[in-house]
C-alpha cells in the first residue's frame, strides 16, 4: 500500500495569505493528507482554499483525509452549509 502524502499547513489560513496556499500544487497519490495541526487563525478563505483543493483532489482520483481540522473553519462549513462536502476529520 503507497504511503499517504501529508501536506503540513501552519500559520493563519486568511485572506491575506490563502492565494500563495492555492497556488502551492497537492502532491499527487492516491491518500493525501491535509494536516491542519499548525495552522493558528482561519477565516472563510480558508474554506474556500479547502474546497478547492478538494476538487482538484477528486478530479485526479485521490483520497483526502483531515488532520487537525480547526473547529473554526468546521463551524464555518456547518454555518455555509458545505460541511458535509468534507471528508471525515481524523
Amino acid at each position: 500500500m503507497e504511503e499517504p502524502l501529508v501536506v503540513k499547513l501552519e500559520g493563519a489560513l486568511i485572506l491575506e495569505t490563502v492565494a500563495a496556499c492555492l497556488e502551492r500544487a497537492l502532491p499527487e497519490g492516491n491518500l493525501v493528507v491535509l494536516d491542519f495541526g499548525g495552522v493558528t487563525r482561519v477565516d472563510s478563505s480558508a474554506l474556500a482554499l479547502l474546497l478547492a483543493w478538494l476538487r482538484r483532489a477528486k478530479e485526479r482520483g485521490s483520497a483526502v483525509e483531515l488532520h487537525a481540522l480547526p473547529e473554526p473553519l468546521l463551524a464555518l462549513a456547518q454555518l455555509y452549509g458545505v460541511d458535509d462536502l468534507l471528508p471525515s476529520a481524523a
